[in-house]
């Protein structure tokens, strides 16, 4: 599952679920009654859709099940594209039930063309554009954290300007959400699924985060990502530890939750507690198996994987 698809599943889930009356979550009561509430010590994020048959379809419904079952978070690529009024019920929901509001996507990405790499003023400004629509949208939903793609390569560039174009462009978008205290985060994308993207590794979001030197401008370290991408994960996480504000996990092959793969998340959420994380980890994952039990095996893989 990549990040288009997890984009257009999040667009889908709002046209479904709509503004209308809450749809399962009562309905399954004596199903979900049987869960105990957890005590996470990350701040694990899921994402809607994840807990769809437990919860039902309704997006309040999937926020109050996900509270219930003690996660702290909640993440939506696709926030930016619903109707302000769901956003709203959303925000309310998630402030009564103590939810942070995780990432969602901040602009239009470029996934076979170039646009911030190709020094373009226009792509440039439709790109500020998008990032000033963004900061509205992150203040409606007590957001954050935005997220960041710097799109496809310019092959008729040499990768230092490229390299330049980016990072002028993120020192703009930072002049723009330093005052809101916004962060976008700068995510790398694998070269396996996502082929010919500007952003690949974290030692290379590390020299741009450098470069513009704002706390509006850090990485996203998608630990799926850059396992596929560079491997070595704990040693990269110490090396750009400074400039990371934000997780992301999935496990590889398969993009399914932990433990079904081979990473070993426990060591891996181990190391981040200890060095005193308080952000958010993202469950930007799908579930390795259908319906009921599998969204319950969601759960026991997140309360094995933090028993450390």
């Amino acid at each position: 599952m990549d990040r288009r698809k997890f984009i257009k599943q999040n667009i889908a889930a709002t046209s479904l679920a709509g503004l209308g009356p809450y749809l399962g979550y009562a309905g399954n009561f004596e199903e979900v009654s049987t869960f105990v509430k957890n005590q996470f010590k990350l701040s694990y994020a899921p994402h809607l859709g994840m807990f769809k048959e437990l919860a039902g379809e309704d997006p309040i419904d999937q926020l109050n099940f996900m509270a219930d079952r003690g996660f702290t978070a909640f993440e939506d690529n696709g926030m930016k594209a619903k109707p302000v009024e769901l956003q709203e019920k959303m925000a309310k929901t998630m402030a009564n039930r103590n939810i942070r509001m995780g990432v969602f996507v901040a602009h239009n990405i470029y996934w076979t063309e170039p646009n911030l790499a190709s020094g373009d003023e226009n792509l440039r400004e439709e790109f500020l554009n998008q990032i000033k629509e963004s900061v509205e949208v992150a203040k409606r939903v007590n957001a954050k954290w935005i997220t960041v793609v710097p799109g496809y390569v310019d092959q008729r560039q040499n990768l230092q300007y490229q390299t330049a174009h980016v990072i002028e462009t993120l020192k703009r978008a930072s002049e723009i959400l330093e005052p809101h205290g916004i962060i976008m985060v700068l995510e790398p994308l694998n070269f396996r699924d996502h082929p010919g993207l500007f952003l690949s590794g974290s030692p290379q979001a590390y020299q741009i985060c450098k470069a513009v030197d704002s706390p509006s401008c850090k990485i996203l370290f998608d630990i799926y990502h850059q396992q596929i991408q560079e491997g070595n994960l704990i040693p990269n996480i110490e090396a750009t530890w400074d400039e990371i504000a934000y997780f992301q996990v999935g496990d590889n092959p398969g993009r399914n939750e932990p433990t079904t793969g081979e990473i070993n998340y426990k060591n891996v959420f181990k190391f981040i507690h200890n060095k005193n994380y308080d952000g958010i980890v993202g469950m930007e994952h799908g579930n390795s198996k259908p319906g009921k039990k599998g969204e319950k095996s969601i759960i026991e893989a997140y309360k094995q994987s933090d028993d450390f």
